[in-house]
């Protein structure tokens, strides 16, 4: 996590992030994917020879070259094949979560709205919607907990036992959290805090779980009787901090606080694991409990990959008709700090 929030893009600096995209040399479409586990670049055009660390020097004002050892990029089918991966869940630490669909459709929305698809992206990513709801519709890759949020909730079971009598609070009111929030309620859960910088939308996340919304600026008073507190917000910096948690620790006479951080980058600094009675867990310490929970799901990612592969070829045959050119598209992606995959070249009929 600490490489992955380095390179991090939160929705707020999404539109800053997509014009400095825009004015990269080279570029004629670019769209950006920033979520928990992944920081991808969609674009096409002339960069066969523009190795990835070039890409992301001249992105990212603090790269250091060591970080290329997490980078790697993808052309042409490889490229869509990945995609349609990625929105149908079969790229992420929760094999077949449904949150990736929703993320990357937001982002789609943002570069549109910004001006920076065309053509060849547009096709591209309508085409991995279309995708991605085919394949929960007709495998069972979505079977048994299918988010981090329900990971979660199931780690805060095994600890607690019965979150009946659990106070929970939640920090941020996105996708993510109200899975989780549902999640908790599903489970027993009936003391259920939610907190967001809009406190309309935290209201309405309390209304449909049963709990009670919190102005943000007030979330911190309820530390005093706090079990779980569970955050996803899009704050690009911390908002828990070890400062600001140790005079609420002092209160509550050495009770145990569990957290748990779904944010990327991280709301919750890691530091505050040196306090007493605190039990932090981020997105990598979640890593090892989603893959005991894959054995369904591995067995119908097969079929997956052979219906994404019927798709691949269905887009080729249209670049085919609408291009006469090399397909030029390349992605980089930083996950889980290792190689992925290698450079790739794709030359079509026809084409130099």
């Amino acid at each position: 996590m600490d490489v992955r929030e380095r390179f991090a893009i939160p929705e707020s600096a999404l539109p800053e992030a997509l014009a400095r995209l825009k004015r990269m040399p080279g570029l004629t479409e670019g769209l950006i994917v920033s979520t928990c586990n992944r920081t991808e670049f969609y674009v096409t055009g002339e960069f066969r020879d523009c190795p990835a660390s070039a890409f992301f020097e001249s992105f990212y004002r603090d790269f250091r070259a060591r970080d290329e050892t997490h980078l790697f990029r993808l052309w042409a089918n490889q490229c869509v094949r990945h995609l349609f991966q990625v929105v149908s869940g079969l790229e992420s630490m929760v094999v077949g979560e449904t949150e990736i669909f929703g993320q990357v459709k937001r982002a789609y929305e943002f570069a549109a709205a910004a001006k920076t698809t065309g053509k060849l992206l547009n096709r591209l990513f309508q085409k991995s919607f279309q995708v991605g709801k085919q394949v929960r519709s007709s495998t069972a890759i979505t079977r048994g907990s299918v988010s981090v949020g329900s990971v979660a909730v199931a780690l805060a079971e095994q600890i607690f036992g019965d979150l009946d009598g659990c106070k929970i609070m939640i920090l941020g009111a996105g996708e993510t959290s109200e899975k989780t929030a549902k999640t908790f309620r599903s489970r027993g859960a009936k003391q259920i805090f939610v907190s967001n910088r809009s406190f309309d939308r935290a209201q309405a996340l309390a209304t449909i779980t049963g709990g009670r919304a919190i102005h943000f600026e007030d979330w911190e008073q309820e530390f005093r009787d706090l079990d779980i507190l569970v955050s996803s917000t899009g704050s690009p910096q911390a908002i828990v901090t070890l400062d600001k948690l140790a005079p609420f620790l002092r209160a509550r006479r050495h009770r145990p606080l569990f957290m748990i951080d779904l944010a990327m980058p991280r709301d919750i600094e890691p530091a505050v694991r040196k306090l007493g009675g605190v039990y932090l867990y981020d997105l990598d310490s979640l890593q090892g409990m989603a893959e005991r929970t894959l054995a369904v799901r591995k067995q119908e990612s097969e079929k997956c990959h052979q219906l994404i592969e019927l798709h691949v070829e269905d887009f080729q045959r249209w670049i085919e008709r609408n291009q006469s050119s090399n397909f030029p598209s390349i992605i980089v992606e930083l996950q889980e700090g290792v190689i992925r995959g290698m450079g790739y070249r794709y030359r079509l009929p026809g084409g130099s």
